[in-house]
């Protein structure tokens, strides 16, 4: 019970910190997505169940702050959670390469079926322009930050979570 209610604060205050005070990172309009980060961060260390929970509590955090519909930002992040999940049994994930690798990956497949999604229910020309000028830098960025990200997180979990950090 009080690694699950860890877990979930862990979890909102990253939403919160993504909604209301990251935009002091930006770099030309790129912000690193903090959920995209734990979603991958929890299935390399517990599996495709806790990071699709992940991807639920964060994802709805991000639409209920978003102007989205509903249900977008969480179907995409579950989808990642899983297949992370499913792929961190079958990968050496030590080396903070593979992680920042998987981290950008899963960034690039999280803002790709967003715009699908958003293109499917309004289809808009500049989807590929979408894709080029948010998509890719977010997923740069978001890459960039992963080592600290999750030496932080591996140093919350050790405290908080009791397990051994050092994501697989």
């Amino acid at each position: 019970m009080t690694k699950n209610l860890a877990w979930a604060v862990i979890v909102i205050t990253a939403a919160l910190l993504q909604s209301n005070w990251l935009g002091r990172l930006s770099v030309l309009g790129a912000v690193p997505d903090f959920s995209v980060l734990l979603v991958v961060y929890f299935a390399l260390t517990e599996g495709e169940e806790r990071a699709m929970w992940t991807g639920v509590l964060g994802g709805l955090f991000q639409d209920v702050a978003g102007s989205s519909i509903l249900g977008h930002h969480i179907l995409c992040l579950v989808t990642i959670g899983y297949v992370i999940g499913r792929l961190s049994s079958r990968l050496l994930t030590f080396h903070p390469a593979v992680k920042a690798s998987l981290v950008f990956g899963a960034a690039l497949v999280n803002g790709a079926l967003y715009v699908i999604i958003d293109y499917v229910q309004k289809p808009d020309p500049n989807a590929i322009n979408l894709l080029l000028t948010r998509v890719v830098p977010v997923a740069f960025y978001t890459a960039i930050v992963t080592p600290l990200a999750f030496w932080l997180l591996d140093r919350i979990a050790e405290r908080f979570l009791g397990t051994q950090g050092g994501a697989a």
